[in-house]
């Protein structure tokens, strides 16, 4: 019990202290994010996840994310998926400089390793990502919409520590990589109290640091994961009661 409550002092003071720094902006923006993942067969489920971001805590809407995945389950500590995401983004508050409004379909390859060390429950995700954008590019006169496709690596660090039954801390850092260009694309630190609602059903709580070359954006982010086992349902359609 006291390790844990020294980690989680740690893990406070880590947050605070991040938050201190210059941000990109004058106002912290928030996430509002949901996860799913249906086991539909032995090796199969469905992911699903969508997230709501604004530039400010509950106004200035900035960016809609909608994405989901086929998950092949090789074992209980690897996941390989398949998907696909549909990004929608408001750049007026100049998120990305020299672009405003952005539409962006995307293919996504991932692969993920867990492993447990004492309490300390680590996820290891690396992900390929194919991005066809269509911008509306100000700066060029007149504005005009340009189409463009980009590669990007992605690898993310989760640490994961119970608390109790019902509370604990979750921690990643995630790193961009751009496949073209600049080699740096962002860097995202996150820390979060999460909670657990029920077997299937968890909230979380965090701060997310999102680091650009020439920016750093501080976001509250509340996130709702919920993962029932369909296996049941998909069964019971499979053999018809006669």
């Amino acid at each position: 019990m006291m390790r844990k409550t020294l980690l989680t002092l740690l893990f406070l003071g880590l947050i605070v202290q991040v938050s201190a720094q210059q941000p990109g902006e004058d106002e912290f923006g928030a996430w509002y994010m949901y996860f799913g993942t249906n086991k539909v067969s032995e090796r199969f489920s469905v992911h699903t996840e969508a997230q709501f971001r604004f530039y400010e805590t509950t106004s200035n809407f900035n960016q809609l994310l909608l994405r989901t995945g086929l998950n092949y389950h090789i074992n209980p500590n690897a996941i390989a998926t398949a998907g696909y995401g549909f990004i929608s983004t408001d750049g007026t508050f100049f998120e990305v400089p020299g672009e405003r409004n952005s539409r962006e379909h995307r293919i996504f390859q991932q692969f993920i390793l867990k492993n447990k060390v004492w309490e300390f429950l680590f996820e290891h995700r690396y992900r390929l990502e194919q991005r066809f954008i269509n911008v509306l590019d100000i700066t060029s006169d007149p504005e005009q919409e340009v189409n463009r496709t980009e590669h990007r690596g992605r690898y993310r660090l989760q640490v994961t520590l119970p608390l109790t039954d019902t509370f604990f801390l979750n921690f990643y850092d995630e790193l961009f990589i751009n496949l073209q260009d600049d080699l740096f694309g962002q860097n995202r630190l996150y820390g979060a109290l999460g909670i657990h609602i029920t077997e299937n059903s968890s909230v979380q709580f965090g701060y997310l640091r999102n680091q650009f070359a020439n920016a750093v954006f501080d976001r509250w982010q509340i996130g709702i994961f919920f993962n029932p086992d369909l296996r049941g349902v998909f069964k019971k359609k499979a053999n018809p009661a006669p």
